[in-house]
């Protein structure tokens, strides 16, 4: 009974957001407490449970994803995203064009989010293609891959980020590990895919190109760009590192640890692109300030989003349907890693969202990491491959691609929606091949 709940929830929750065209928050909100009462909770209690769950959620991931639209906010305003892309270019030459384009998705989508950094990232495509006679897709698919598997694998991107809270994992970890699996998952989607699919013929349209190419005196110069951009992932890998290396008396292990905080190094970076990427090129400090409030108000509804899928997530533990599923998945002779790769494959394809997807299926499988079934950072990059799958008319990012590149929803399909399974497929293959080394 408590499965088939669930299973009915959850078709709730398609219902209302599919159907009804209900606020995702909301319709996070009506399920969780119908679940709760199904489950035999009374009224009160499901409020207190959904309560607890969304402060439990959010806690500090309302300071890293603060801290980290800022930052992102501070790269695309400055010009610095522009700047590293015109140096990696400048450096690869058009031979290597495409190699130059991922690495520029994958630099700058450690700060951006996949909304800012497409709409950053567009027009320089369209200017490099047409420069360079190359065709669009050949130009773009590589750095629109980067930009996809930073925003479903890494921190800070509110999905993993929310994940790696919901199961206590090492956020450093994470990191690393998510790297490792991601570079040859954008490698695969991006240059050597795009080869083939670059034979769909794609044509940007001049109208929504709206934004503005920098001068080269308009730009920070690379490295200060560069370090302003990944310097939160510099001190949590190096914190990470120093974990593995050095003994926990060390007194330089406890200060890289204390920098190395997500929290506290999403802070130091904001301040550091403040300084580097704003009062360093003139900007007036109230013109920082009111630009950096602005970008908070952006993710408000990403944040209501994550709030209402740890709602839910508590409802679920509360009510003990997370240990009735946890212990029916145990006896699942399948790898618990593709169990919850696949059940977020299978909600990407029905609601569209990649966070959504994520967050529903880490309250689904949590019972297998609270468990100790499975490694809980493999399992957030697990869920991060699955949740990339296959995005097709209810996903955002294929509207954005179509419309930009002039493309039919055939062809969409054809592109974006293979691309992004790409992703997802050889995400989940780099995260069990990590499995045989990491428990």
């Amino acid at each position: 009974m408590p499965l088939i709940i669930v299973i009915l929830g959850i078709c709730l929750l398609l219902f209302l957001i599919l159907v009804l065209k209900f606020d995702s928050f909301l319709s996070f909100i009506i399920v969780s407490l119908v679940v709760g009462v199904a489950e035999g909770m009374n009224l009160n209690s499901a409020v207190v449970s959904l309560g607890n769950g969304i402060g439990s959620t959010m806690g500090s991931l309302v300071l890293i994803l603060g801290f980290g639209s800022m930052l992102g906010k501070m790269v695309s305003e400055s010009g610095a995203a522009q700047r590293i892309t015109s140096r990696l270019i400048e450096a690869f030459g058009i031979k290597h064009i495409q190699m130059a384009m991922m690495l520029t998705g994958f630099i700058v989508g450690f700060s951006l989010f996949f909304d800012v950094g497409f709409f950053i990232m567009i027009p320089l495509v369209f200017t490099v293609a047409a420069t360079t006679g190359l065709p669009l897709l050949y130009v773009g698919l590589p750095i629109l891959a980067a930009l996809s598997v930073t925003h479903g694998f890494l921190p800070p991107h509110p999905a993993p980020t929310a994940i790696v809270t919901l199961f206590h994992a090492d956020l450093g970890k994470t990191l690393i590990y998510g790297i490792i699996a991601a570079v040859p998952a954008v490698i695969i989607s991006g240059p050597i895919l795009s080869k083939v699919l670059s034979r769909v013929e794609a044509k940007p349209l001049k109208e929504f190109i709206n934004q503005k190419v920098m001068t080269d005196e308009e730009m920070p110069g690379f490295w200060v760009s560069f370090f302003s951009s990944l310097l939160p992932v510099l001190l949590i890998t190096v914190s990470t590192v120093a974990g593995f290396l050095l003994s926990e008396e060390n007194g330089t292990r406890k200060i890289l640890g204390y920098i190395g905080n997500p929290v506290i190094a999403m802070l130091i970076s904001v301040f550091f692109s403040i300084y580097t990427l704003g009062l360093a090129r003139g900007r007036k400090i109230t013109d920082i300030m009111n630009s950096l409030a602005h970008s908070v108000t952006t993710i408000t509804m990403i944040m209501l989003l994550i709030a209402g899928a740890g709602g839910l997530k508590q409802v679920l533990v509360d009510s003990g349907v997370s240990k009735y599923i946890g212990e029916l998945l145990s006896h699942s002779t399948l790898s618990p890693l593709f169990l919850g790769w696949l059940i977020a494959t299978i909600l990407r394809f029905c609601v569209g969202s990649a966070t959504v997807a994520g967050i529903t299926t880490a309250g689904i499988v949590l019972p297998l990491v609270t468990g100790g079934a499975v490694n809980p950072e493999l399992m957030v990059l697990a869920i991060g491959s699955g949740s990339l799958m296959f995005g097709h008319v209810n996903d955002g990012g294929f509207w954005l691609f179509k419309e930009y590149f002039n493309l039919s929803i055939k062809d969409t399909l054809k592109t974006w929606s293979v691309m992004e399974t790409s992703i997802g497929i050889s995400g989940l293959i780099g995260v069990l091949a990590l499995s045989l080394f990491i428990k």
